[in-house]
């Protein structure tokens, strides 16, 4: 009981920040997941074993340099792709049976570009046309809460066949694709509070956040099973780490800005 009230206090906390600082201004958003990006590359760092601070500084200039001065569409998208290839190449990881060993360049690549990357796009995804979308940003947020919730209630209630145990034990078929259509139905009323995306551009939003998302929950919990710990830390009590608050949301960033920015090259 005390750990299931110690979990709902720091989710609370956890979500009054986020809505807080998306409602409060844009540049608190930003800041909030500057911050949160270098709690990640603490985390990964500490679980790859990768022992330099350069990746800190790397991060932070690419954040600002994005955030703030690149407004050239040809290198965001040169960005954007390089994210996108580091996390198809975590994917081959992911489900790779053969043991892996990344060397201190790997390291530093894949925590620049797969969390710095993410945490970048995640917070360039309501920017548009110089203005900035609050609802927008809110519901993928959502999005990504629904699944997780759902998919856990929904295993946990009905759950029977195995996803991959090998990586996550408890996560299951049954409870996936609860998570899912639960997101679809979020998806739909969402269409009715932000008319900036038509329904069906919510559909397909929701459909690569859940896949993108889901894929970004395995692959935390392989390099975890690794590192043979059980959180990627302790800052969140019940909860782990930012990493593991952020593990679906920064996989599924550079996927949702491309899916958006295919959405308004169509529109």
């Amino acid at each position: 009981m005390k750990e299931i009230l110690r979990r709902g206090i720091t989710g609370v906390i956890y979500v009054v920040l986020l809505m807080g600082t998306v409602f409060l201004s844009s540049d608190a958003f930003d800041f909030l997941f500057m911050v949160f990006g270098l709690a990640c590359l603490y985390e990964f760092k500490r679980i790859v074993h990768l022992k330099n601070y350069y990746v800190y500084v790397a991060y932070l200039a690419l954040w600002w340099a994005f955030i703030y001065f690149v407004t050239d569409k040809l290198i965001i998208t040169g960005l954007m792709l390089l994210t996108i290839t580091v996390n198809l190449a975590l994917l081959v990881f992911l489900f790779s049976k053969k043991s892996k060993t990344f060397n201190t360049a790997q390291k530093f690549i894949i925590a620049v570009l797969y969390l710095g990357g993410g945490c970048i796009f995640l917070t360039m995804i309501p920017y548009k046309q110089n203005s900035f979308s609050q609802f927008l940003i809110v519901g993928i947020f959502i999005l990504i809460w629904v699944n997780d919730t759902f998919a856990y209630l929904v295993g946990r209630s009905i759950g029977r066949t195995k996803l991959y145990p090998s990586v996550s034990p408890k996560k299951t078929v049954e409870g996936s694709i609860g998570g899912f259509i639960f997101a679809l139905l979020a998806a739909y009323f969402l269409a009715k509070y932000e008319p900036s995306l038509t329904l069906m551009q919510w559909m397909v939003l929701a459909t690569v956040i859940v896949i993108a998302g889901s894929l970004g929950d395995l692959l935390e919990s392989k390099f975890k099973r690794i590192a043979q710990v059980k959180d990627s830390g302790a800052i969140l009590p019940g909860h782990g780490g930012i990493w593991d608050r952020l593990d679906s949301l920064v996989f599924a960033a550079p996927f949702a800005y491309l899916t958006l920015n295919i959405f308004s090259y169509v529109s």
